[in-house]
Formats: structure tokens, sequence, C-alpha cells
């Protein structure tokens, strides 16, 4: 089984952590390691992982705005097995974990994991409300998928100038004609990030639901209702709004045995993480009409991800 981590770091402070997982990860999978770090921290990189994981910089042929998707073309085209694992840099996946995706990817060509946070500070609990809403309805969207290396370069890979990657991918591996797994119960841990870092992703993320309409719509009524609902002075609406979404959070923390890595008290955290939603959409929203995009990783993205019917228009295949 092949593991590939895209990353692109400008200081070590989690080079130590890093290379222990790097350590253990290797003794059950064929490591690469796509680093488009600046030369200086790109040499430190290579002296600390020589000899335990394949250290590449991403193929100057492959551009994109989106560093994060040349990285794994890069990848992926290395990958000397079958089964494919691409991860973030905050992803620590165990045993149990990886071999459970290598019998899933004998039956199907993407499978989508759970992240959970751990260790759980204020931020990553308020952002864990987003992931049991995610669960409640449908699936959550992890900073890891898994793929077969077949299907992923027959079908050409996907878009590297998309800021929404995860769901890009997906989406390409169905409109290829591929099929998909989302287990609610299996669960890999993920670091959280620094504060600095959560905050400043506030836009950045609600920006993706500009790929999703649907959920954009949502996102956008929520400041609308609450204002209503204050203007004509309708406290139990409010009540109910939020006793509602606990409830939805709620049934998503214990779907799939949950209740194992979701402490109770993150189902409480809907309701303030779809209000910081409801506001950052707006932002989002002018961003793409007064900006032409949002701003990630210097420089300016527009399109969050392609539709479904566009991709499969892309590959040559009829719409459903």
């Amino acid at each position: 089984m092949a593991y590939v981590l895209p990353l692109r770091w400008t200081d070590d402070s989690g080079l130590s952590e890093l290379t222990g997982y790097l350590r253990r990860l290797a003794t059950l999978v064929d490591v690469t390691v796509v680093d488009g770090s600046p030369p200086a921290v790109f040499a430190r990189h290579d002296v600390a992982w020589r000899g335990l994981v394949r250290h590449l910089a991403p193929d100057p042929a492959r551009s994109g705005v989106n560093g994060k998707v040349c990285g794994v073309l890069t990848g992926v085209a290395h990958a000397a097995h079958e089964h494919v694992v691409i991860a973030d840099d905050d992803v620590r996946y165990d045993e149990v974990a990886l071999r459970a995706l290598h019998v899933l990817l004998d039956r199907v060509d993407l499978v989508r994991p759970q992240n959970y946070f751990a260790p759980l500070p204020w931020h990553a609990w308020w952002d864990t409300g987003r992931t049991l809403l995610n669960r409640a309805l449908g699936a959550d969207y992890p900073g890891t998928l898994a793929v077969r290396r077949s299907t992923f370069l027959a079908m050409g890979g996907y878009d590297p100038d998309v800021l929404f990657e995860n769901l890009e991918l997906i989406r390409t591996v169905r409109a290829y004609g591929g099929t998909e797994a989302a287990p609610a119960d299996l669960y890999v841990r993920r670091l959280p990030p620094e504060t600095a870092h959560f905050l400043r992703q506030r836009v950045r993320q609600a920006y993706d639901d500009l790929a999703q309409p649907a959920r954009l719509v949502a996102s956008l009524a929520v400041l609308p209702a609450l204002a209503a609902a204050v203007a004509f002075r309708r406290p139990g609406l409010l009540l109910g709004a939020v006793a509602t979404t606990v409830g939805l959070a709620e049934r998503g923390r214990r779907r799939g045995g949950g209740a194992t890595v979701f402490p109770a008290s993150t189902a409480l955290a809907a309701p303030l993480w779809l209000l910081e939603r409801g506001v950052c959409s707006w932002l989002a929203l002018s961003r793409r009409v007064f900006s032409g995009g949002v701003r990630y990783a210097g420089t300016r993205v527009r399109r969050a991800a392609h539709s479904e019917r566009t991709l499969r228009r892309q590959q040559g295949r009829a719409p459903s």
C-alpha cells in the first residue's frame, strides 16, 4: 500500500513529531512525501527523512494554484502500489485504519474515512460541530482520502486550479464512473491546527460552499432568519432552532459508534459553528463578487470545485 503526503512548510516546529509518525508509518506502507517547502526547509527534511521515505519535490511540469493537488499528482505518479492513501500532514493513521482502507479499496475506487481531532482545544471542539452535522446529513470531508491508482491515472488526476480539492477529487472519481465508500465508523485521528491558523481559515472554508449551492443557500439564510426572529421577538423560534441543530449534531455524533471519539459536549458546538458559517458565507460570497475569489497560498482562487455534471462533460461522459 502506498501513502502520499503533500506538504509545504515554512518552519519546522513540528518536524520531530512528524518524523516520528513517518518512522512508524514506514513500517506499514510505502511512503512518499512530496515537499514544496522552500529550499532550506526542503534540505532539512531531506536529511531527517533520508532512508525513511521517498522524499520528492513537486513535479515542475505540473502547475496550478492549489499546490497540494500538484503534490498529490506527483506523489500518485510515483506510487509503487495500486492502493494509495492521500493525507494532509496533520493526519495520523494507525494500522487498523490502514488495513480497513486496504480491504475497502479491493471493491471501490475511493474511500472517504472520518477524521476526529485529538487533542481537542476549543477551536477543534468548535469545528467538530461542523463534522457532526456533516455526519448527520451524509458524510464529512476529511483531510485524507484513499484511491485506486489505476483509476486515478486513467481519469487524468484532478484539477489543480480549485480550492476545495477533496471535493474535486471525489466528484472526479464519480464523474469517471468510479465507486465510493464513506464508512461512518472508519476513524482517523487528526491533529488540531494552531489557533491563528484556524481563525485564518474561516472565510476560506466557507468559500468551499460555493461548490455546493444547497449548502450555500442554507448558510446564507442563517443571518436573515436570526434577524427576523429577533425583530419579531420570537425567542421560541431561536431556542427551537438551537435545539434542532444540537439534536442533529448528536445524531451525527452517535452514528457509526462516534461517541467513542467525539465527546458528548461537541454536539453543543454545532449552533455556534452554524452561526459562524452564516457570517462567513456572506463574506465568502462578497469575495467572489467583488474580489474575483478568495486568497489562498499567496494567490487568488475563483473556483471552489467543478460540478459533477461539468466533470462528466470534460470526461466525455453523458450527464445523468
